[in-house]
């Protein structure tokens, strides 16, 4: 006599599949929601590690500045710092994809576009992955296409982690250098570019000389932009 089957295998294959495409198809649904109101620049998004904060209780640090009220020399470092083709792509860069694809490595690692950071940022918890990244890609895409230029700068200056319970770079402003993000010198500016990429790890008044020589090229590379950055001005 066979033994009885507890589970269905088809069946409950075919359960799990549907679950799972109706979760992925919400959470979409979700994000393009979200999206369009994003637009309107009164509302203000909150991060995953602000919602984080919040859940368990840990105070953190976020004042929210308009793009205009943002030392330009701030706007361009970070944008030559983190994503210098960020007016030129469509939200994703396939040209470092491609190039950091290629190389050998267990882990993804950069080609991160600013429009890629903000959807890291806003909808995913921070983790190394080719799940993340490849689900990060056509979120990207969209948000690009809903969004302006600057209201996605504008949202990742005030939402990315500028070191422990700091988010924004109001909050970083007077965190480090005790003014408002409107009156960054282009020196204080290059350093808080340069410290975005491991918050944690990188604090503006102790970088090592190597990190000051790249903010001194962030610099000049500002200096010398032209039209790499006419989408934020």
């Amino acid at each position: 006599m066979a033994p009885k089957r507890i589970f269905p295998p088809h069946g409950f294959l075919r359960r799990a599949a549907r679950l799972a495409l109706i979760i992925i198809g919400l959470f979409l649904l979700c994000i393009t929601v979200l999206a369009v109101l994003y637009r309107f620049s009164f509302i203000h998004p909150v991060s995953t590690l602000m919602l984080r904060d919040t859940v368990t209780h840990t105070s953190y640090k976020r004042q929210w500045v308009p793009l205009r009220h943002i030392a330009p020399s701030l706007v361009y470092s970070v944008m030559m710092a983190e994503d210098g083709r960020f007016c030129e792509h469509d939200g994703v860069d396939w040209q470092a994809l491609q190039q950091a694809a290629s190389e050998d490595d267990d882990k993804p690692r950069g080609a991160s576009t600013i429009t890629m950071q903000v959807v890291k940022n806003l909808f995913f918890w921070k983790s190394r992955s080719y799940l993340r990244k490849a689900t990060e890609i056509p979120i990207a895409l969209w948000v690009d296409m809903l969004l302006p230029k600057k209201r996605i700068m504008e949202i990742y200056l005030n939402i990315a982690q500028w070191g422990k319970g700091i988010y924004g770079v109001e909050a970083a402003s007077r965190y480090y250098f005790g003014i408002s993000a409107r009156n960054l010198t282009p020196r204080q500016s290059a350093l808080l570019a340069i410290a975005l990429p491991s918050p944690l790890k990188r604090n503006p008044f102790r970088l090592d000389y190597t990190l000051l020589d790249r903010a001194a090229i962030i610099e000049r590379r500002v200096l010398a932009a032209g039209a790499y950055i006419g989408c934020l001005r």
